[in-house]
């Protein structure tokens, strides 16, 4: 009999992994006992700010809180699954936790664009709160469930920015043509303003921008796009986004490797979720505030865009949304719970937050 050649290593991690997850269903009383150790995989760079630096905090803080019974070990995008790659390799146990985007697992999930984020759509403290207080988790967990895989709220960037541009946009003929790298829905939209749109992992943004591949780019925000050094290449940069007013993180895990922890280790996974969703928020909203400042004095001038491009923006997210749920029954069910919710905080956010913000800004105004 002629020998198999030996696995590559990330084929021998990913086997084990998932032969050690699919027998844990089966040892549930051992796990409650002994020490557990499992894997995070995430979807972004090691050490990338607010997204990769919290994915590793995840790991540490259900290690620390579960006095080192789970003991989790974190792997950043790329280094044992792809970036897009965290929700398969969580639903089929190559990997016990994962810390992504929701919306990158659209393609296996509809529903999942609901839980990071809408054009004109729910904020970051508007998302968790749909999420904890407006049934939000339970359709949440009903979308994962035939994946095997549970959901936890994770985190939140905040309102992001609509993206770095080469040349100026001064109406909308200037979108007529261009080549963006933008995600989510928001690549929907562009396209029904001309726009050619590309979806990169976070890492080939730059070079993408540096050759040519893409015009313009989108990411996150200040903090993110400046330690890619976006600004260096394209000098417009144009804020807020239309399409995602507050981006949603999540914490995925292997459901049976979930339900084979003890019902105090169940609880410390959910704490430490819960701990880092809000540290990650404020994370984002802290530096970002500090890295705008330090993009200003770099000589770069934020800009809204024009009326005309906001005009078509908002009509084109319209059709969008209106059209995405399908023939979709979940995704359906999700969306009318989604924006009804958006609507009431449209209402009360305006008469609120809205003039909040703009009344500080003429206050603090130099």
């Amino acid at each position: 009999m002629t020998a198999e050649p030996p696995l590559p290593p990330r084929r021998r991690f990913l086997a084990a992994a998932a032969a050690a997850t699919a027998g844990a269903g089966l040892a549930a009383p051992a796990l409650a006992q002994a020490t557990a150790r499992a894997t995070l995989v995430g979807a972004f760079p090691r050490g990338f700010p607010g997204v990769g630096v919290n994915a590793e905090r995840l790991a540490q803080r259900i290690t620390a809180l579960s006095d080192g019974r789970l003991e989790v070990s974190y792997f950043g995008g790329g280094e044992l699954v792809p970036p897009f790659g965290v929700f398969d390799a969580v639903a089929s146990g190559a990997a016990q936790f994962g810390h992504t985007a929701p919306y990158y697992a659209v393609g296996q999930v509809r529903s999942s664009m609901y839980f990071t984020a809408f054009p004109y759509g729910l904020t970051a403290l508007e998302l968790a709160g749909w999420i904890r207080f407006g049934g939000g988790q339970a359709l949440w967990d009903e979308a994962y469930a035939p994946y095997g895989v549970k959901p936890f709220y994770a985190g939140n960037s905040g309102a992001q920015a609509g993206g770095w541009f080469r040349n100026p946009i001064s109406s909308l003929d200037d979108l007529q043509g261009l080549k963006m790298r933008i995600g989510g829905l928001g690549g929907e939209v562009m396209q029904k303003l001309g726009v050619t749109t590309v979806l990169t992992p976070p890492a080939e943004i730059f070079p993408a921008l540096q050759s040519g591949v893409v015009d313009a780019a989108e990411f996150v925000g200040p903090w993110n796009d400046i330690a890619f050094g976006l600004h260096q290449i394209a000098p417009y940069y144009y804020m807020p986004a239309f399409h995602e007013p507050g981006a949603g993180l999540e914490c995925i895990v292997n459901m049976a490797f979930f339900d084979g922890l003890s019902p105090h280790l169940r609880g410390v996974v959910e704490t430490a979720a819960a701990a880092t969703a809000e540290e990650t928020h404020a994370d984002f909203h802290y530096h970002n505030a500090r890295v705008f400042k330090q993009l200003v004095a770099l000589g770069v001038k934020p800009s809204a865009f024009p009326e005309d491009v906001v005009a078509a923006l908002g009509a084109a997210s319209r059709e969008v949304i209106e059209a995405y749920p399908g023939d979709d029954a979940l995704a359906q069910r999700v969306h009318a719970s989604y924006f009804e919710f958006v609507r009431e905080c449209a209402a009360y956010g305006g008469a609120m937050e809205a003039r909040v913000y703009g009344d500080r800004a003429r206050v603090w105004s130099a």
